[in-house]
C-alpha cells in the first residue's frame, strides 16, 4: 500500500467565541482575531470561514489585539507582516506573526514578566513604521508597557524593551486606550479605567517612566471600555483630542483634550469671547513636558439599558495620494449588554451627539453584546454575543445608511463532546457542553460562486437546559432520526421536521438521499422551545394556519417569555437570528432506565439497535441497555463493566457489540436477534487491556478487528478470533499523549487495507496506515497486522486542546474513492473537518 500520497487539507473550523470582553480584535489585515477556549481563532468576515488557530496558550484566551488595529489601517497599506498579541487566563501573552504573502502563520514569543493573573486588556499603537507601544492589564492590579520594534528585514527579529510596570491597587484596571499627544512629539498619554469609576490619564515618554497625570470623574459605576480617537484638528491650527469612555452605569462620555497654548498661562487670556457650555464643565489640566492640555468634557451619550461594554472610534480613512494625511470620522460604536449596538455622530446643524443607528433589538436569542469592532474601511460592524456567536452588519446602502446582516462562522462555545456523520454524510451533527446540537453541511450553492464547497452551520436541532455528552444518528431508511444523551437520566430521541428536510435540499442542491414523495408523509413542520429548556414540541404542518392560542395568565409572566418559533425553509445558510429559535427538532420520545447522567451512545449499522451508558461507580448502574428503535422498548442490559463505560461500538455485521471503560477492561458481546422485540447477548470476551482508563475503541469496517487508545499514551490492535475469544495483534509504539479518540476507515474489502485516526489529549492527531492479514480458513495470523505512521497534522491544523471525538464519513462506493473525510471535534471547542486524499 503506498502512503506517500497522503494530502490532508483543511476543509472546516466551526467554533464559537469565548464569551468575554475585549476577546475579538479586527485588525488593518481585514482578519478578526478571537479566542477559542485556549486557541486563537482567526476569520474572514468577507468568506465568513474560519482559517485556523493557533496553538500555545495552556489557559482559556481572555483577549487579542492586532498589530496595526483597524485604527491605524489607513497608514500600514504597504506592511507584509502583521502581528497579533493575544493574553490569556494565566497572564501569559503571545506576539504572532502573519505573512500577508503566503498567508503563514508564526509564533515569534512569549512576552517575559508574565501578569500573575489573567490580562484582561491589551492596547497598542504603532507610533512609526516599525515602532510599536504596547501596555496590558490584568487583575493583579498591575499595567504593564512596552515597546516592541519590528524588523525592517524580512527575517528579522522583534526587539521587546519593558518601559513601566504600573500598580494600581486592589481596585484593578480592566480598560486601556494609548494615544500620541498632539503637536507634541514623544509623549504618549495612556488612559486606563476599572473598579474605581474613574478614568486616569498617565503621561510619559516613548523611553518609559509613566507618571499618573490626572483622574477623570463622572461615571458611577465600572469603566468597562476606553479609546482614543486619532489627533483632530481644528480650524486655528491646534490639534486635540478624543477620549471615549463606557461604563456598567449605561452611559458613554466623551471627552476632550485640547492644547491649551504655552505662552500665555494666565487663565482668561487665550479663551474665546463667547462661552461655550464646555467651559462650565472643564476638568484638570493634563501636563505634558512643556505642554499643557485642558480637558472637558464634550458629551454624554445616554440611550443604552444595560451596561455598555464597549466603544471604539471609526477607523479613519486617507484623504492623499501619500497615506499621511487622513480624516478622523466623528462617529462612534458602541456595544451594551441590552442586545443592541449604537452608532452615534454629532448632528450637523448643532453638533450634539445622537444616536444614528441602533442594530440588533429584535434578535431573541443574543442575550446582550460583549463587544462591537469597525471593520477597517469603517462599512462593516461586528457584534460578539453572550453566546459565543457573531453578529455582523453591512452598511450596502448607496444614498443612505442600510446595514444589513451577513454571514458569519459560528459554532460552539463550550467543549464539543461527540459527533455524528448523516447516514449518507450528508451532514454533521454535533453536540457539546453548551446545551446545544449543531449540524454543519457544506451549501453548495455557493460554490459555483467560486472555488470549493463552503460549510455552514444550517440548524440547531436541540437547544437544552444541560450539556450534552454523547450523541448518534439512527441508521436504516426513513426520516433523519437522532439519540441525544445530557447531564440527565433519560436519552432523548428527535426527529427532522419537514423545514429542515427542505433546507438541507437546497444546500446539496437535490442531491438528497431523500425522496420528495416521503416528505409528504412527515406531517411536522418545525418545534418550539418549552419554557425550562427541556423538551421541544413539535408544530403541525396543518396547524400553522390558525392563530396560536394562548392562555390568558401567560402574559403575566412577559420578561422571560419564548417567542414561537416560526420554521422556514432557508434558501442560504442561516444567520444567528434564525438558528437559535427557528431550526429546533421535535422531540419524540424519551428512554427512561439509566440511574445517572448519560455518557456514551451508539446505533447499530441497520439501523435497528441503540446501546447506551451512563456515568456509573458501580457494576449494577455501568450496565449497557438495548433499546429497539422505533418501539424505543429497552429489550437488553448488559452486565461487565464496574466503572463508567466511555465508548460503545457495533461491529460491521452487527453480530458484536464492542465496550470500552473507565475500569481499563473492555468487553465484546455477541448479539442475536432472535425475534420482533427480542435480543439475545452474550459476553464472549472482556479483558484488562490497559493500565490507565480507555477512552475510545474503533471497529475496523470490514472486519472483527478493533483498536482501544488509553490514557495509558497506547493504542492497541485486537482481534475476535472465530467469534469466541480476543486476541491481541499488535501493539502501536507510545504516543506523546493521552490517546482520546480512535476512528478505523478501510479503504476496501478485499486487501483489508485503511488508516487508523489517532486522536490525542494535546490536541494532536495521526493517522496510521493499518493492513490486516488474514489466512484461508478464517481464523487470524499471528502477525496479522502491519502498522505504519503516514501523517502527522501539522498543529497549526490541529486541536489546541483534547480531541474528544474522530468519526471518518462513509464513502458511497468503496474501493474508487480518490478523497475522504475525516471530522473531529475537540476540548477547544472547535469541530474540524479534514480531506484525506488517499489516492
Amino acid at each position: 500500500m503506498s502512503v506517500d500520497g497522503i494530502g490532508v487539507e483543511r476543509v472546516f473550523i466551526g467554533a464559537g467565541c469565548n464569551r468575554i470582553v475585549n476577546n475579538v480584535s479586527w485588525g488593518a489585515c481585514d482578519l478578526v482575531a478571537f479566542g477559542a477556549e485556549n486557541g486563537v481563532a482567526i476569520f474572514c468576515p468577507k468568506a465568513a470561514q474560519i482559517l485556523t488557530t493557533l496553538p500555545g496558550h495552556k489557559a482559556s484566551v481572555n483577549c487579542t489585539h492586532w498589530i496595526p488595529s483597524s485604527k491605524f489601517a489607513f497608514k500600514e497599506k504597504q506592511l507584509e507582516r502583521h502581528y497579533l498579541l493575544s493574553g490569556d487566563a494565566d497572564g501569559v501573552i503571545l506576539l504572532w506573526e502573519l505573512s500577508l504573502a503566503d498567508k503563514k502563520w508564526r509564533h515569534v514569543l512569549q512576552v517575559p514578566q508574565p501578569h500573575k493573573k489573567g490580562v484582561t486588556c491589551i492596547t497598542g499603537i504603532m507610533v512609526s513604521e516599525t515602532d510599536v507601544i504596547f501596555a496590558s492589564t490584568s487583575s493583579d492590579g498591575t499595567i504593564n508597557v512596552w515597546e516592541l520594534i519590528l524588523p525592517s528585514t524580512i527575517g528579522g527579529d522583534c526587539k521587546l524593551s519593558f518601559l513601566e510596570s504600573i500598580f494600581v491597587g486592589s481596585k484593578s484596571m480592566v480598560a486601556l486606550s494609548l494615544s500620541e499627544l498632539p503637536g507634541n512629539t514623544g509623549h504618549v498619554v495612556l488612559a486606563a479605567g476599572g473598579l474605581d469609576n474613574k478614568v486616569h490619564l498617565y503621561c510619559g515618554e516613548r523611553t518609559g517612566k509613566f507618571v499618573h497625570a490626572c483622574e477623570l470623574k463622572g461615571h458611577t459605576d465600572w469603566i468597562r471600555s476606553l479609546d482614543f480617537s486619532l489627533p483632530i484638528c481644528t480650524n486655528d491650527g491646534t490639534s486635540s483630542l478624543l477620549l471615549v469612555s463606557s461604563s456598567q452605569d449605561r452611559g458613554i462620555r466623551i471627552w476632550k483634550m485640547a492644547s491649551c497654548s504655552s505662552q500665555s498661562n494666565s487663565k482668561g487670556t487665550f479663551r474665546e469671547e463667547k462661552i461655550s457650555l464646555a467651559s462650565y464643565i472643564e476638568g484638570p489640566v493634563l501636563v505634558a513636558g512643556s505642554s499643557s492640555y485642558q480637558i472637558s468634557l464634550e458629551s454624554l451619550l445616554i440611550g443604552h439599558e444595560d451596561w455598555v461594554y464597549s466603544v471604539e472610534w471609526q477607523p479613519p480613512s486617507v484623504t492623499s495620494a501619500n497615506g499621511f494625511a487622513y480624516y478622523q470620522p466623528q462617529s462612534i460604536l458602541s456595544a451594551s449588554m441590552d442586545k443592541t449596538m449604537m452608532i452615534w455622530q454629532p448632528e450637523r446643524t448643532t453638533g450634539i451627539w445622537m444616536n444614528v443607528v441602533t442594530v440588533g433589538e429584535l434578535s431573541h436569542c443574543a442575550l446582550g453584546f460583549y463587544g462591537g469592532h469597525w471593520s477597517p474601511n469603517g462599512d462593516s460592524i461586528l457584534a460578539h454575543g453572550y453566546g459565543g456567536s457573531f453578529h455582523l452588519w453591512k452598511n450596502v446602502g448607496i444614498e443612505y445608511d442600510n446595514w444589513q446582516p451577513q454571514k458569519v462562522p459560528s459554532g460552539h462555545y463550550a467543549a464539543v463532546t461527540d459527533i455524528a456523520w448523516a447516514r449518507s454524510g450528508e451532514y454533521l451533527l454535533s453536540v457539546s457542553a453548551d446545551q446545544t446540537t449543531r449540524i454543519f453541511a457544506s451549501w453548495q450553492n455557493e460554490a459555483s460562486l467560486g472555488g470549493s464547497d463552503c460549510w455552514h452551520e444550517i440548524a440547531r436541532p436541540q437547544v437544552h437546559g444541560h450539556d450534552i455528552n454523547c450523541v448518534t444518528i439512527i441508521h436504516g431508511k426513513g426520516n433523519h432520526r437522532f439519540v441525544s444523551g445530557a447531564d440527565e437520566k433519560v436519552a432523548r430521541v428527535f426527529e427532522a421536521p419537514l423545514s429542515f428536510l427542505k433546507t438541507l435540499n437546497h444546500a446539496i442542491s437535490q442531491k438528497s438521499s431523500f425522496p420528495e414523495d416521503f416528505q409528504v408523509d412527515v406531517q411536522i413542520l418545525g418545534a418550539n422551545m418549552s419554557a425550562l429548556g427541556l423538551s421541544q414540541k413539535p408544530i403541525y404542518v396543518h396547524s400553522t394556519h390558525e392563530s396560536p392560542e394562548r392562555n390568558v395568565n401567560d402574559g403575566l409572566d412577559t420578561l422571560e417569555t419564548i417567542p414561537d418559533a416560526v420554521p422556514v425553509v432557508l434558501t442560504e445558510p442561516p444567520i444567528e437570528e434564525k438558528l437559535a429559535w427557528h431550526t429546533l427538532w421535535p422531540e419524540s420520545h424519551k428512554l427512561y432506565g439509566h440511574g445517572n447522567e448519560l455518557f456514551s451512545l451508539c446505533c447499530d449499522q441497520g439501523g435497528k439497535l441503540v446501546a447506551s451508558s451512563c456515568k456509573a461507580q458501580s457494576a449494577k448502574v455501568a450496565e449497557i441497555w438495548l433499546w429497539q428503535v422505533g418501539s424505543w422498548k429497552a429489550v437488553g442490559r448488559l452486565q461487565s463493566h464496574s466503572l463508567t463505560v466511555t465508548q460503545i461500538e457495533f461491529s460491521h455485521d452487527d453480530n458484536l457489540l464492542l465496550s470500552v471503560s473507565r475500569d481499563r477492561q473492555f468487553s465484546v458481546f455477541a448479539i442475536k436477534r432472535t425475534g420482533v422485540d427480542e435480543v439475545s447477548h452474550q459476553l464472549i470476551a472482556r479483558q484488562e487491556a490497559h493500565k490507565r482508563i480507555i477512552w475510545a475503541c474503533s471497529w475496523n469496517p470490514f472486519g472483527h478487528e478493533f483498536a482501544t487508545g488509553s490514557r495509558d499514551k497506547t493504542v492497541k490492535i485486537w482481534a475476535v478470533d472465530k467469534g469466541s475469544s480476543v486476541k491481541q495483534l499488535m501493539t502501536l509504539p507510545q504516543f506523546t499523549s493521552s490517546v482520546t479518540a480512535l476512528s478505523w476507515f478501510a479503504l476496501d474489502h478485499q486487501r483489508n487495507d485503511g488508516f487508523l485516526a489517532v486522536g490525542m489529549e494535546s490536541g494532536l492527531i495521526e493517522l496510521w496506515s493499518l493492513s490486516v492479514t488474514r489466512t484461508v480458513d478464517g481464523s487470524m495470523t499471528v502477525p496479522g497486522v502491519t502498522a505504519a505512521l503516514v501523517r502527522r497534522l501539522d498543529p497549526f491544523m490541529c486541536h489546541v486542546s483534547s480531541v474528544q471525538r474522530l468519526a471518518w464519513r462513509k464513502s458511497e462506493a468503496s474501493g474508487d474513492c480518490k478523497s475522504v473525510l475525516l471530522a473531529s471535534c475537540g476540548a477547544d471547542h472547535c469541530v474540524r473537518i479534514f480531506e484525506v486524499n488517499v489516492a
